[in-house]
């Protein structure tokens, strides 16, 4: 059985300067929601508050690029931050829009922040779940952050990565979702199929990991003078029991906010919490969106 309305979902795709789009999409409110995923999910992350929030919004959930149905570009500059976020004002552009609420989960959460940052014209609030700013990333990096992030680092290593991956039909990508929750039977059978269709699709797995690639070692090590302060509402939702991004990691948030800013933290829930806690995750959002 479903978990989640499927049928209130329709499918389309962007073309958005070189690389087309695809994205799941339900509602026809006047106010736009985007929901990036991140690493190794799709669209598919974020079908609970796609379904729920569509009552009141039109909301949009892209593969991104490189993901599932999306186009996957060769090369690794192409999955920089600054990529994606190009590609999210080019989607709120073709749902006719100036802007939209913009919410993202680990690599779409740090999308969002640097949209945010760098395009805050095209957000009406934002929010992130479980990734803070990289300037709090850096700030709070510790050693014991340093081994839970192991596999940033691994991933540096050309192909070998990519071929673990994918023996043993992806072994390790569903360990990584089924063993790293707070509570167990979180991902269903149904939904671990759901997610190998994905990670099958042609020049997925290296795409997936080009973003770790394109990426890390400047979120981490480059030296800024300035970081801009985030100027719209922020909200922030953090499940405690993540051994991805520690606690301590997402100290001080609202230091780099100039803005209102909400923060809530889950404590019975882990990295995947808008599906560990995905009604409570719909509600704070629901509540977060509305007009205050």
């Amino acid at each position: 059985m479903s978990d989640y309305d499927a049928d209130k979902i329709k499918f389309g795709e962007a073309q958005i300067g070189a690389v087309n789009i695809h994205y799941a999409t339900a509602g026809d409110g006047e106010k736009l929601v985007v929901l990036l995923h991140g690493f190794p999910e799709f669209w598919y992350s974020w079908r609970h508050q796609i379904t729920a929030l569509s009552d009141e919004y039109t909301v949009v959930a892209p593969d991104l690029r490189g993901y599932h149905l999306s186009d996957k570009p060769e090369t690794v500059a192409d999955y920089k931050v600054e990529k994606s976020v190009d590609d999210v004002i080019g989607l709120i552009r073709h749902f006719g829009r100036e802007k939209a609420a913009v919410i993202g989960h680990d690599w779409g959460a740090a999308i969002v922040w640097n949209l945010a940052q760098n395009h805050p014209e095209v957000c009406t609030k934002i929010g992130a779940l479980q990734v803070p700013p990289a300037a709090i990333l850096r700030k709070n990096f510790s050693l014991r952050q340093f081994f839970a992030s192991w596999y940033m680092f691994f991933f540096q290593i050309p192909f070998l990565p990519e071929y673990l991956l994918k023996i043993n039909d992806y072994q390790l990508l569903e360990n990584a979702l089924r063993k790293t929750t707070a509570e167990k039977n979180v991902f269903s059978n149904e939904n671990i199929a759901e997610y190998k269709k994905a990670w099958r699709e042609p020049g997925a797995l290296a795409a997936m990991i080009n973003y770790y690639r394109a990426n890390v070692f400047g979120r981490l090590f480059a030296a800024r003078e300035t970081e801009r302060k985030i100027t719209v509402p922020t909200l922030f939702i953090y499940g405690e029991q993540d051994t991805a991004i520690l606690p301590e990691t997402v100290k001080n948030i609202r230091e780099m906010i100039d803005a209102p800013y909400e923060e809530f933290h889950i404590p019975t829930s882990a990295h995947w919490v808008q599906q560990e806690a995905s009604e409570t995750v719909t509600e704070i959002m629901r509540e977060f969106l509305a007009e205050k």
